[in-house]
């Protein structure tokens, strides 16, 4: 079934830039719309600036709330595990695929696995990217994603760089991951009450590379295709998914109930809210 085809050829989705929680929207939106004979997808966005939460995060645990209100940066809950992550400046990524392309791996094996692009292209960069297992390093856990570290999270010269997340349903599995061009460091840190992880954090300003987006664009998905072997077909949201997005942004990713006390809304609710409007 998952031969040929299905596993070679994915769509290439590519939706711009915008706010945090139409990124968020579009990523749910893509999964929950996957069949598992469906094409792979690969989605390449953009942020304005803002936080993410990861699915279970403590906003008032780890951020000045009232700060967050007075320099008005938004924030969104993400449907993924792991820490806060602070967004602006990057080249962001989706996978959407069916259990099949992991090929029996777990989630821990899982991430070393899909992670092989994202090392290929920080070569190809000039960077020498390594999982921080293959360096022998400790774990160390924190609620501040660059201030974390997990076995194949991406080190170079020392620092972690970017971050990535997954989700799993029975029909697919989900993974997204961030690529920092540069942080804004002086609007991020007094957000945080405990260490933000950002000034040791590696990103690519700091690391010298001055390729503009759409040569970085180009050189990922040349790294993703030959990673994999197979094929990107350029393609845009269709419009179920861009339907099911405005649902999900409008009922879920623009709503305090989730953002902050992590109230999951699922599309059954959604579907009562809009049969009641």
């Amino acid at each position: 079934m998952y031969e040929g085809y299905s596993l070679k050829r994915w769509r290439g989705v590519e939706t711009g830039i915008a706010e945090a929680g139409w990124n968020m929207a579009v990523d749910e939106a893509l999964l929950y719309s996957f069949n598992q004979n469906d094409m792979p997808i690969l989605r390449l966005y953009r942020w304005h600036k803002a936080l993410s939460l990861g699915r279970f995060s403590k906003p008032h645990k780890s951020l000045d709330m009232e700060m967050l209100q007075k320099q008005k940066i938004p924030f969104v809950r993400r449907m993924t595990g792991g820490g806060i992550f602070v967004h602006g400046n990057e080249l962001s990524y989706s996978l959407i695929m069916p259990p099949a392309f992991l090929k029996g791996r777990g989630p821990n094996q899982s991430y070393g696995y899909l992670c092989r692009f994202l090392i290929r292209f920080y070569q190809k960069l000039g960077c020498k990217a390594r999982f921080a297992v293959d360096m022998k390093l400790n774990t160390a856990r924190s609620n501040i994603c660059l201030a974390s570290n997990e076995a194949y999270d991406i080190l170079i010269e020392g620092r972690k760089i970017g971050g990535n997340a997954q989700r799993y349903i029975k029909q697919a599995c989900f993974q997204h991951g961030s690529i920092p061009l540069s942080f804004d460091e002086r609007c991020f840190e007094p957000l945080f009450l405990e260490n933000s992880g950002l000034k040791k954090a590696a990103s690519l300003m700091k690391l010298g590379v001055t390729k503009d987006h759409q040569e970085l664009v180009k050189l990922l998905i040349e790294s993703f295709c030959e990673t994999f072997d197979v094929d990107v077909v350029e393609s845009t949201l269709s419009m179920k998914e861009a339907h099911r997005a405005k649902k999900l942004m409008m009922h879920k990713y623009a709503r305090k109930e989730w953002n902050i006390d992590a109230e999951q809304v699922d599309e059954y609710l959604i579907r009562r809210r809009d049969e009641k409007s």
